[in-house]
């Protein structure tokens, strides 16, 4: 079964093409860049546009926010926190490297 508004979004894709405002794109006449899974492409697109990363990269980036942080600081309840919390990650780290 078609779209029901198929037919509005052909006449303005015909449109656009009459008018021109597909000439010229960037990357126009060049290969497609090669593609792992194409099923979730657009999706993985997306998600990289906008900042996502793997959650086993961004544990690995707190972990080394909460390294450096306990570098700079001396007092002992800080610390001991600090410590607990990068087990903490160091744990869910573990765990999202394995599944």
């Amino acid at each position: 079964m078609d779209h029901p508004l198929i037919d509005l979004i052909n006449a303005r894709i015909a449109a656009a093409e009459r008018d021109g405002a597909f000439d010229n794109l960037p990357g126009a006449g060049k290969p497609l860049p090669p593609c792992d899974d194409p099923e979730n492409a657009v999706l993985h697109r997306i998600l990289k546009d906008n900042g996502a990363v793997p959650e086993a990269v961004a544990l690995s980036h707190e972990l080394a926010r909460l390294r450096a942080e306990l570098r700079e600081t001396s007092d002992r309840t800080e610390r001991a926190r600090l410590i607990r919390d990068m087990a903490l990650f160091e744990a869910r780290l573990d765990l999202a490297k394995r599944g």
